[in-house]
């Protein structure tokens, strides 16, 4: 499968059969990223409130849309067009500063037998059960760290318990995004040391089973322009 970062939270995954999915949308003009520009099949959104994270509307094509949140709600999982997202609620801080916190979903799914798991926009330290809702999955797209999103010391926390075998970073501050709430990623790699971190020097990589690191492994990617 092909992996490429738009910005903040919104991935596009492209599978083998050539299946696009697209997670967590934004508003270009809020985020400061671009439109995404591919059509999409699939849009999995942790919430349908958020415009950093809900966007669907602005993905091209006519993608079947699932929210995440209600799904963790409706019992766990749902499979669409042969499809499955499993999902777990979660919470914006409850410190939020901006505004009241809102919930939102957590999610996993699977693409070429690679499992690929999502934080959504979570603000608070992970119970027991969400940590092993993230346990073992290989592949964890993972918040870096600033107000609103989970601390870096909680989100180590998650990371040493879940094991994943990779962990690509998001949300983190760039010089596109326009909110400047979010961290630069040196702080989340000053937690790992060096050789454990990968640098794409691309906004796209591809990921196969066999390329999966057998310990958990760091891979930062670049934005798309």
């Amino acid at each position: 499968m092909k992996l490429k970062w738009y910005g903040q939270a919104c991935f596009l995954i492209t599978a083998n059969d050539g299946t696009k999915i697209v997670t967590d949308p934004y508003t270009p003009e809020t985020s400061g990223y671009i439109p995404v520009k591919e059509e999409a099949d699939f849009v999995v959104r942790s919430s349908d409130n958020d415009s950093f994270h809900c966007r669907a509307d602005l993905v091209p094509g006519n993608p079947d849309v699932i929210t995440a949140l209600d799904v963790a709600e409706e019992g766990g999982e749902r499979t669409v067009n042969g499809f499955t997202v499993k999902a777990i609620k979660a919470m914006e801080a409850l410190n939020h500063r901006y505004h009241d916190p809102d919930q939102n979903g957590m999610y996993r799914f699977t693409v070429d037998g690679i499992s690929i798991g999502h934080m959504g926009d979570v603000g608070n330290a992970l119970n027991d059960e969400q940590i092993a809702f993230f346990t073992g999955v290989d592949v964890l797209l993972t918040l870096t760290g600033g107000h609103p999103v989970i601390e870096l010391e909680d989100l180590k926390v998650v990371l040493d318990r879940a094991k994943p075998r990779l962990v690509v970073p998001m949300h983190f501050r760039t010089l596109s995004y326009k909110p400047r709430n979010s961290f630069w990623i040196e702080k989340f790699l000053s937690y790992y040391d060096e050789s454990d971190i990968d640098f794409a020097l691309a906004y796209e990589t591809t990921i196969t089973p066999d390329t999966l690191p057998d310990k958990t492994r760091i891979l930062v990617l670049d934005y798309a322009r």
